[in-house]
């Protein structure tokens, strides 16, 4: 072989194995529960009548909807659906009421639990052998479709009936835990359960959680269909499995990572937090600040995996609608290491230096206090971290509980 050949050989080589080096490992790392449950001929639910709580998430790998997967097969009856936030179809606004409908492809009854109640009736439940939960999470506390299975967990344990996980992966992964437990006061709808904000389980290991710890009123009947092939260090992109958007603002899987980084201090209302435009949680914004100063006060930090962009922009809505802001962009250069919830604190630490006359908790934002309050836990935050805008003066309180918490729920680990 001549030596022009050699090398033309030697290149070729080298793009084909690039090209192959590119490509996932294998069609599907991941097989979610509802494959799972499909594979086995859906034994768990073997001649019941099934009630299915679901969203547009629900779906397997080719997005075939479980609504349309449990509702064709030949040895169930699918008599019931249940709407969370956003409905079982997707198609209510974050906040709004979710009313009782029928399935317009399916004819199934549809029950709101995101309306009058959030927590299945008696009578939502007549005629329902077993309970049936396939949602996918962000893995973050504040995000109510965990607040909704818990509900329904102690409705089926107080009407004696089974309740079903069909698994799916957490896509912050397995290991991260950030954030104190809820306190006794600070219990609602966006922090339903005493759990850090990132809790680091999938579904299922936290309704085994919830369920064995008796944080449920009324424990169930619980079983949980396991996922195959996932691991504790896996984000989501690395499934190999497609994400449907649980909500509007969260339309990738790298979505999920940023919820938790600005979601915080976007309860606060006075700082855009990219919400209104096309990056939806990955923005801080306002019109008084300096975004290349920002931007190198924040890198001057070095937090691990995490590098900040100056960017100029105008939202379409929400906060700051029409005004050109500027701020930076988070870039997350190595997610698995970066911290998440931390990074809001301390961009509202570099924003007070930057800007003390426009304080984020202010007359302009009491009314939003509570709120903030109820997404953190606690008062606590906000009391400590509000006397002199520095992260330091509340990391401790932050990270309090995070290792007695990783101790006790690595006893429900399925993965």
């Amino acid at each position: 072989m001549s030596l022009n050949k050699a090398i033309t050989m030697r290149k070729l080589l080298s793009i084909a194995a690039l090209f192959l080096l590119s490509l996932p490992t294998s069609a599907q790392q991941v097989k979610v529960g509802v494959e799972v449950l499909r594979d086995s001929n859906f034994g768990v639910l073997d001649g019941k009548r099934v009630g299915l709580i679901t969203n547009p998430t629900g779906v397997d790998s080719q997005l075939r909807s479980t609504v349309d997967i449990l509702h064709e097969a030949p040895n169930i009856e699918l008599v019931a659906l249940y709407g969370p936030e956003h409905g079982v179809r997707g198609d209510i606004h974050a906040g709004d009421k979710v009313d009782a409908d029928k399935d317009a492809k399916t004819g199934v009854t549809i029950f709101s639990l995101y309306g009058a109640t959030r927590k299945p009736t008696k009578e939502m439940l007549e005629g329902v052998d077993v309970l049936v939960y396939d949602i996918q999470d962000n893995g973050c506390r504040s995000y109510t479709f965990i607040s909704t299975m818990g509900l329904a967990m102690e409705a089926a344990g107080e009407a004696g009936i089974p309740f079903v996980v069909l698994d799916r992966p957490n896509p912050l992964g397995g290991n991260r835990i950030e954030g104190n437990l809820v306190e006794p006061d600070f219990v609602s709808f966006v922090s339903q359960y005493p759990i850090p904000y990132i809790y680091g389980l999938t579904c299922g290991e936290l309704a085994n959680y919830l369920n064995r710890q008796e944080f449920i009123s009324h424990p169930c009947d619980l079983t949980v269909v396991k996922l195959e092939g996932w691991k504790r260090d896996m984000i989501y992109e690395d499934t190999g499995l497609p994400w449907v958007a649980p909500s509007p603002h969260v339309p990738h899987a790298s979505s999920a990572l940023f919820y938790p980084i600005s979601g915080i201090l976007g309860e606060l209302g006075i700082i855009s937090i990219g919400v209104g435009y096309t990056m939806p949680f990955e923005l801080f914004g306002a019109e008084w600040l300096d975004a290349e100063k920002l931007a190198d006060d924040l890198n001057s930090k070095e937090i691990p995996g995490v590098v900040f962009r100056p960017i100029h922009y105008r939202p379409f809505y929400s906060v700051g609608k029409g005004k050109t802001l500027q701020g930076v962009q988070v870039h997350l250069l190595d997610p698995r290491h970066a911290p998440l919830s931390p990074i809001q604190f301390i961009v509202m630490e570099e924003i007070y230096k930057q800007a003390p006359e426009h304080p984020i908790f202010s007359e302009k934002t009491e009314h939003r206090y509570g709120m903030f309050d109820k997404v953190t836990g606690s008062n606590q935050i906000r009391e400590r971290f509000s006397k002199n805008y520095r992260w330091e003066d509340i990391k401790e309180y932050w990270e309090k509980d995070v290792p007695a918490f990783r101790e006790a729920a690595s006893e429900y680990f399925l993965y």
